[in-house]
Parts: structure tokens; C-alpha cells; sequence
């Protein structure tokens, strides 16, 4: 991505749209304090528009809560609960860019993400992977981002305390998005 024009990357003007199966949005949180969990959203779509410019550009997304996967039934449901995401009230999470800025090797996308009803600004710093035109015609560009979050800004507040001192989870929340977008019709 150009600093000047998006098409200086191969990227053209208009909408591109998520492609969810050679996506993955997801997370780690230290546990415990002594190791790291992972997971990922399955049930996610994301549009992003290109405007001439890449500061002329943006991104929405709306990520279902309930698709939450850890990799654990039980703390996944727990997570799902009222402690943490409580998706029978907050059946959503969202972003909305505001700002994106970059070249053609890096950008840096601030906007509100929303969880549990609260919106912050964040701002992920990432990679643009390039463009690649698959074997059935369609454009694709890819891109890699992260961002750290407190989860206690958004309403997740649910701790335990540790006897030897600390707590069972963190409150640093690492999001991860490696991406693919694909250049609507």
C-alpha cells in the first residue's frame, strides 16, 4: 500500500470483501502467569473499502461472540458467560476503522472496538501481504495485524486470585488478524 495510492500495491479502488475461510481472527492472554492461551473468533465478516488513498480507506467488522473457541468446551463457555463476553446480552463485537495509515510494507489502523457494549480506540500495527489472483479468477490481498488491549476496559473484570500470588488470567489481551480480503465484482 502506497502512501500515495492503494493501486500502487495492486490494490484496487472499491469494496473487498472477507474471506473467512483463509482467515483467522484470534487472541492470547497469559494464564496463570506461567503459560499462554490461544484461541480465535469462527463466525466473523469484515468489508474493506479502498479509496484512492490509504488514508481514504477503511475497514468494519463484526465478530458473533458465541464464536468464541479456546479450544476448551468448558472455558469456552465460561467465556461466553456473564463473567467475561456475556453473548445473550452482547451478542456482538465490533471495529470500525477511523485512520489508516501506511506503504506498501506496513500500516498502522486505528478505530473503536467494541466489546460488551464498550467502544475504545485501539490501534492494530500490521503487514500487507500482497496481492495474488487465484486460479478462479478472483483478487485477493492479505494482510497480518495485532494489537494489545487491557480487557478490564471493555468489562472484563472476572479474576481469581492465585495462592502463590497473582491471578488466573491477564489482564493484557494480545488480537491477532491474519487475513484475506477478496475484491468484490
Amino acid at each position: 500500500m502506497s502512501a500515495t495510492t492503494t493501486e500502487s500495491a495492486g490494490l484496487a479502488q472499491g469494496t473487498w470483501n472477507f474471506d473467512a475461510t483463509h482467515s483467522e481472527v484470534g487472541f492470547m492472554v497469559r494464564h496463570a502467569g506461567i503459560s499462554k492461551v490461544r484461541g480465535k473468533f469462527t463466525d466473523l465478516e469484515a468489508t474493506l473499502a479502498l479509496g484512492e488513498t490509504v488514508a481514504d480507506s477503511s475497514v468494519t467488522a463484526t465478530i458473533q461472540a458465541d464464536s468464541f473457541n479456546s479450544g476448551d468446551v468448558n472455558r469456552d463457555g465460561h467465556v461466553r458467560g456473564a463473567d467475561f463476553f456475556d453473548v445473550e446480552t452482547f451478542p456482538t463485537l465490533g471495529f470500525v476503522s477511523s485512520t489508516i495509515a501506511g506503504d506498501a510494507e506496513s500500516f498502522e489502523m486505528t478505530g473503536e472496538l467494541t466489546i460488551r457494549g464498550i467502544s475504545k480506540s485501539v490501534t492494530f500495527k500490521g503487514e500487507f501481504n500482497g496481492v495474488a489472483v487465484d486460479p478462479f479468477g478472483a483478487t485477493r490481498a492479505g494482510f497480518e495485524a495485532s494489537t494489545v488491549i487491557s480487557r478490564k476496559d471493555f468489562g472484563l473484570t472476572w479474576n481469581a486470585a492465585l495462592e502463590a500470588g497473582g491471578v488466573l488470567v491477564s489482564d493484557k489481551v494480545t488480537i491477532t488478524l491474519d487475513v484475506a480480503f477478496v475484491k468484490a465484482a
